[in-house]
């Protein structure tokens, strides 16, 4: 079991020349990558780098054996459900950011209910449930509420929400919620102080424990992520890694995922300052699949459908259905 926290095992890289680490990766490294039984950070370094653009196929064939071998031919589909959208924080990139201009709202427990007959009468039983991150019009109360609701109507609840404490995760782990996810955003301290310049969600260091608090607690399924286009990708999908390795490794018997969305446009007019191209799409997922081999990968239906198609056999594991 791992003795020390995740953040001080990230510090050790946080002087790390990934440049001259990225670049001096060989083709003999890409082949050991693929090839090995137990992958280390080295292999993940050379999966992710720019000479592994030019050998995308036999990764991608590597890729595509282990999705089957752990997860066969199956993917889990999830419906979203905003509760509220009310928010506090002043995320640069957000369309919740509290100063945008939007109608805010949160759903009444009759809402929930109507809304709940509608999804499940489509057939789908896994719901994600999200709030913007404001305390006083999403409190833990309201969020419980809703769930011993949303209970009788599917069979797994997972919640997307603002960090919570230990004991708060508990509280609603023992009214049914069995899932947990949780996006560090930019794991890059400097740039995610610059994106979160105010309000609760300013705590990086909360935040980044939050998914640890919440597998002590009893989550069966942690999904952590990171918002591709605030920051070279290959630096934060390098750390988004290196966290799903020590959570897997600390928690063996909670289900790890992570997810891969990228910007889009919102209210704010906000836009990426790091392109992330389809192909990189591509390589990202290989990457994870090949690290991480028992890794939940989810796809956002945000993407373009031939996009998903691609990516589906590549490493996929896990889809939104039911929104747009």
């Amino acid at each position: 079991m791992q003795k020390m926290s995740f953040h001080e095992i990230y510090s050790k890289y946080a002087d790390f020349d990934f440049d001259r680490v990225f670049g001096a990766v060989s083709s003999i490294d890409i082949d050991r990558a693929i090839d090995s039984g137990e992958r280390s950070v080295k292999d993940l370094i050379a999966l992710l780098s720019p000479a592994a653009e030019g050998l995308l196929e036999p990764i991608a064939e590597r890729s595509r054996d282990l999705t089957l071998k752990y997860f066969g031919h199956t993917i889990q589909l999830y419906t979203p459900m905003y509760l509220s959208n009310y928010c506090e924080n002043k995320c640069l990139y957000c369309g919740f950011n509290t100063d945008n201009k939007i109608e805010r709202r949160s759903m009444s427990l009759e809402e929930v209910e109507k809304e709940a007959q509608f999804i499940s009468g489509t057939g789908l039983r896994h719901i994600l449930i999200l709030t913007g991150e404001s305390r006083s019009m999403s409190s833990v109360s309201y969020i419980r509420e809703s769930v011993k609701i949303l209970k009788r109507y599917f069979s797994s609840i997972s919640i997307e929400v603002y960090p919570l404490s230990e004991s708060e995760y508990l509280e609603l782990i023992l009214e049914s919620v069995d899932g947990l996810t949780i996006y560090q955003e930019v794991y890059d301290k400097q740039i995610y102080n610059a994106m979160h310049p105010l309000g609760p969600k300013s705590d990086y260091i909360f935040r980044l424990d939050a998914p640890e608090r919440g597998a002590r607690a009893g989550m069966r399924n942690v999904n952590i992520g990171v918002l591709l286009g605030l920051n070279d990708w290959r630096r934060e999908v390098f750390s988004m890694a290196l966290h799903a390795k020590y959570l897997q490794d600390k928690f063996p018997d909670v289900d790890i995922g992570v997810s891969v969305p990228r910007i889009r446009p919102q209210v704010s007019g906000f836009k990426a300052s790091c392109a992330v191209s389809d192909k990189n799409m591509v390589q990202i997922i290989l990457a994870l699949r090949i690290f991480l081999p028992r890794l939940g990968i989810t796809v956002s239906t945000r993407e373009s459908a031939e996009l998903r198609e691609n990516l589906i056999p590549l490493g996929i594991t896990r889809m939104s259905a039911g929104s747009t």
